[in-house]
């Protein structure tokens, strides 16, 4: 079975005023089956949001990008705006914006929002909107009775509720769930990640981009670690999360910072993806570093460093 989104060596590039190139995603190669969920986590900055807009043609003009993200046959990167309008957003791809208030009209109740998507995703008779409206904040839990508010008078996680209920409407093939669970508490970081869930295991793909790792294990097939705009490390959850653990010392030093665990930050900060430094991006930060780390490391067998056998054995 072919899988609903291929991705094969997607860059982006960002051309600034002054000439310089920032390289915010580079050579990312990955594909997400149907029933899957693919977590891609990673510090604030290395570039996850970043293909997520690319996939949907949400860049800026500056933006130029490299390689191919195929689903249905549509390649997303090659794609005019008439295209990824009418037949891609919302339809092949749903999207949960990391920044929900900025998606939402302000002078447009939720309401108003829901049923228009209703009627244009899910060809909603006029005379059931009303319904349907509450039956599609439910399933985000979106309280029903706030559905005639305007977006400036939603809480930031109310907002990102709003935002993930819309996103489900269309039952896209592919779910693009951007930080989803911010502004929630953990009962409904807990819900709004197994209705997520519950939409790839209805046969659909789920890219969730997170920092809740609690998030990504509670409902992920699959890790993939950003760091400086690349994937360094391709692994199963089960694998990651639990034993052997992650193989790329970043992705060890992800899960060691969490408090249920040994609470310990990795040192040092991440490089600025308009500086990035020759050879490893993250050898400044790694107790591994050697001479060998001076060149970028391939990314092979789902891991992207000179040290995987020595990183497996610690």
């Amino acid at each position: 079975m072919s899988p609903v989104l291929s991705v094969r060596d997607l860059s982006v590039r960002f051309r600034m005023r002054s000439g310089r190139h920032i390289a915010a995603v580079t050579g990312v190669s990955f594909d997400l089956a149907a029933g899957e969920c693919l977590a891609l986590v990673g510090e604030s900055g290395c570039g996850k949001s970043v293909l997520a807009s690319a996939l949907l043609g949400l860049l800026p003009g500056n933006a130029q990008t490299a390689g191919t993200a195929v689903i249905d046959g549509v390649d997303l990167l090659a794609a005019d705006e008439r295209t990824l309008a009418r037949t891609v957003r919302g339809r092949r791809v749903g999207l949960v914006p990391q920044s929900p208030a900025a998606h939402l009209t302000p002078v447009r109740t939720v309401r108003a929002h829901v049923e228009e998507t209703l009627r244009e995703l899910a060809g909603t008779p006029r005379a059931e909107l009303r319904d349907a409206a509450v039956a599609a904040a439910e399933r985000a839990a979106f309280p029903p009775g706030l559905l005639d508010h305007y977006p400036h008078e939603l809480s930031g996680g109310q907002a990102q509720r709003a935002a993930t209920a819309l996103a489900l409407i269309g039952d896209a093939p592919l779910l693009l769930a951007d930080e989803p669970t911010t502004g929630l508490d953990r009962d409904l970081v807990d819900r709004t990640a197994d209705e997520l869930r519950r939409h790839a295991d209805d046969g659909r793909a789920l890219l969730m981009i997170t920092h809740d790792l609690a998030a990504a294990e509670r409902i992920a097939d699959r890790v993939a670690v950003m760091y400086a705009g690349r994937i360094v490390e391709l692994a199963g959850a089960d694998r990651f999360f639990g034993d052997p653990g992650p193989r790329h010392p970043y992705a060890r030093g992800l899960l060691a910072a969490l408090p249920e665990r040994d609470f310990t930050p990795i040192p040092g900060m991440p490089p600025e993806l308009g500086d990035l430094p020759d050879g490893c991006a993250f050898a400044a930060r790694c107790d591994r570093a050697s001479d060998a780390c001076a060149v970028v490391p391939r990314f092979e067998g789902g891991l992207a460093c000179h040290h995987s056998e020595e990183t497996v054995r610690a």
